[in-house]
């Protein structure tokens, strides 16, 4: 699916683009008071048109949904040719990417995990594209390299996408990912001789190698191949059994849905090797849940919970006794057991007023980490769910880890907010005192910034949480420039982190404002539906508040407040900005899912967000999804705020199609001079494995963008 640029570079078109973009940012200068200059590429638009329940929807640009077409790399090409010069050009930008390089050099860890003796974890000596994979069986000592990724490609581009190592600590699966892409390769390494054996897994998605109890294979889920022998990602996984040393082609198929085609099913070995968990996905609400019993000869697969009621996240067993959370009668989550041999369910943590973020099995123990207002609280329980005690937490901020295995005596976890770098802590479970291990060293005051938390009402009186950081002692007069970024969807939650480009930001004097709006996973399951299908609104209406209210409380003001969001973010950009553009400086809409009418269909292959979005082929859902689909609301000759339109031609998560027809939109219909620019970055994906070079300089395309834009 990616773009074939190569197949034009060489055209008159892409040169004649080039040159008449050229030519613009000399005459302006490469500033932004003479933006009408910009000579947009032309774009081809057809009368192609859909009915929908009777309601007749133009799309013009049907066509760029080949994204092998030469005609729109040619296009591609000529928008780059305009963006990139141009933001290369702007006075802040040598500025933002030599300071981001010095924030970036730093040394950072991971959490550590355990396989028998052995700790592993990743390290990054700063600019390293990729974190390196190391091995210690005593973590006071530096361990020796098992894996590093920056070998497979010197630009850094193909990344590792997951590890899973053999219980005897023999082997190690490790998956690749080419560019960004989804589609990964897994390899095995003999960790005695660091020597690839000749194992290679392909046409699989989503899914990490779980090994057998003997170590001898592991299981995974990987799609049919089509006629021309690539995975098809149209059809539904089925989960295999891999022997080491055997040619995939020999795996044997261990379970697969042929009667229901979009359920995929994915495996996990239990800690103990006793169970074959099978988890079955269809959407992000429900699932079901299967198991097959390893420590019998001629076990078949049992069902466990199979009635689609609710969500199900299996976290360990201990002898028969299989444990999960769920939002089963608990919107906030609890924790219940089953017995593997009667089914009888019990509860061991009940629904708390808080919502249950994670769960786990470590040290004889239960661990719980709550969400207190998008705020971390950890704890420990008996397995009876009797509270043993909370961890004493560093500060205010997210906490995340406490895995590990039953037996386990230790864990670790990382704590991190918006003015603290992500600390690892060694946490021994039976005495409940932390230790730091591991403090990353940046150059930054963080004395000089303060977070404050407070609440707002959105437009039908619901109260909403936000985040909001700054230099300390700011005068409160409208003055600043802000950036306010959003999410609000697939129950995720946006605690407090620290972030490199935030810091930047930061430093350059700009305040950053995060608000938790319906559609995450702030306040549980109800909070989560309220922004979705035909409440999706609800997202839009909660993130307009929430800028409303930085200008009413003086952060800000219209022409210095900014917008940023990526994947389902990027439609929450892409929405609000046409929604409100009197309201915003700028906006960052990245690789978003920008036409609603269409993301599930096969060249976009993601029919499973309709939990989250609803299908166009459901009228009710249909007229919901018309009346904020930004590909389909932008409206001839209004004024539009500047806007940096990204997404990468390795995306095939959210493919880019949806950024190209609604930048091409804008671009046509902008009725003022504001710039609307589509950066396209090649060799790149949805973000998961994007080398640190690439990173930095997005990332100072975009800051130098706002600075430029906001008055």
């Amino acid at each position: 699916m990616q773009l074939r640029l190569t197949k034009i570079q060489s055209t008159v078109a892409v040169l004649a683009s080039a040159i008449i973009a050229l030519s613009s940012l000399a005459c302006t200068g490469g500033t932004t008071d003479q933006a009408n200059a910009f000579e947009y590429p032309e774009v081809r638009r057809t009368d192609h048109v859909d009915d929908y329940f009777g309601t007749q929807v133009a799309d013009p640009y049907r066509w760029m949904e080949d994204l092998d077409s030469t005609e729109l790399a040619s296009w591609v090409t000529s928008e780059n040719a305009i963006s990139r010069p141009y933001l290369e050009s702007l006075p802040a930008r040598e500025r933002i990417q030599t300071r981001l390089t010095e924030l970036w050099n730093h040394e950072r860890y991971s959490q550590p995990f355990k396989e028998g003796d052995t700790y592993f974890y990743y390290r990054n000596d700063g600019l390293q594209n990729q974190s390196v994979l190391y091995a210690t069986q005593d973590l006071a000592q530096e361990g020796r390299i098992v894996l590093d990724p920056n070998g497979f490609r010197e630009d850094g581009t193909v990344s590792l996408a997951g590890t899973s190592v053999s219980p005897d600590g023999r082997y190690i699966a490790y998956g690749r990912s080419d560019g960004g892409s989804d589609w990964n390769t897994w390899h095995v390494r003999d960790l005695t001789t660091l020597e690839d054996l000749p194992d290679v897994i392909n046409d699989t998605k989503f899914t990490t190698p779980s090994w057998a109890p003997d170590s001898k294979g592991f299981y995974y889920s990987r799609y049919p191949q089509d006629s021309d022998g690539k995975g098809d990602d149209q059809k539904a996984v089925s989960i295999y059994s891999h022997t080491i040393g055997e040619h995939d082609s020999a795996d044997q198929q261990v379970f697969a849905l042929p009667e229901h085609p979009i359920q995929n099913p994915y495996a996990r070995v239990s800690d103990d090797g006793r169970f074959l968990i099978i988890t079955i996905q269809e959407g992000y609400l429900t699932n079901a849940v299967s198991f097959r019993r390893l420590d019998r000869s001629g076990s078949k697969v049992t069902p466990l919970f199979d009635q689609w009621d609710a969500r199900y996240n299996f976290i360990g067993n201990v002898g028969d006794t299989l444990y999960f959370t769920t939002n089963l009668d608990a919107p906030k989550e609890r924790v219940i057991s089953v017995d593997a041999t009667s089914a009888v369910i019990a509860e061991v943590l009940a629904e708390s007023e808080h919502t249950l973020d994670s769960a786990g099995l470590v040290g004889g123990h239960l661990s719980a980490t709550y969400l207190v207002d998008a705020k971390s609280k950890a704890s420990f329980y008996t397995l009876k769910g009797e509270h043993v005690r909370d961890v004493e937490l560093p500060g205010i901020g997210s906490a995340n880890g406490f895995r590990g295995k039953f037996d386990d005596p230790e864990t670790f976890y990382s704590f991190t907010s918006f003015t603290v770098p992500s600390s690892v802590y060694r946490y021994n479970v039976a005495t409940g005192a932390s230790e730091l291990f591991k403090r990353p060293a940046v150059d930054v005051d963080f004395d000089a910034y303060e977070t404050h938390q407070l609440f707002y009402e959105s437009k039908d009186g619901t109260r909403v949480p936000m985040f909001v950081t700054h230099a300390k002692g700011i005068e409160l007069d409208g003055s600043h420039r802000t950036l306010l970024y959003g999410y609000g969807g697939f129950n995720i939650s946006l605690t407090p982190s620290f972030s490199l480009p935030r810091m930047a930001w930061l430093e350059e004097g700009g305040v950053l404002a995060i608000p938790n709006l319906r559609g995450g996973g702030e306040y549980g399951k109800d909070w989560h539906t309220a922004g979705t299908k035909t409440q999706k609104q609800n997202v839009f209406d909660d993130f307009i508040a929430a800028a409303e209210t930085l200008i009413k409380n003086g952060y800000t003001s219209p022409k210095k407040l900014a917008i940023q969001g990526g994947s389902n973010g990027g439609l929450l950009v892409g929405a609000t900005l046409l929604q409100r553009p009197d309201l915003f400086g700028a906006t960052l809409p990245a690789v978003g899912v920008l036409d609603m009418l269409r993301y599930h269909t096969p060249s976009a292959n993601a029919r499973n967000w309709n939990n989250d979005y609803g299908l166009s082929e459901n009228e009710d859902e249909f007229r919901a999804q018309l009346a904020y689909s930004p590909v389909h609301n932008v409206d001839e000759g209004a004024c539009y705020p500047p806007t940096l339109i990204t997404t990468a031609d390795h995306d095939d998560r959210v493919v880019p199609w949806h950024s190209f027809k609604f930048g091409a939109e804008l671009q046509r219909s902008q009725g003022c001079d504001n710039p609307i620019l589509l950066r396209v970055e090649t060799r790149a994906g949805h973000g998961a494995g994007t080398p640190t070079w690439m990173r930095i300089e997005a990332i100072a395309d975009q800051w130098a963008f706002l600075l430029a834009q906001l008055e």
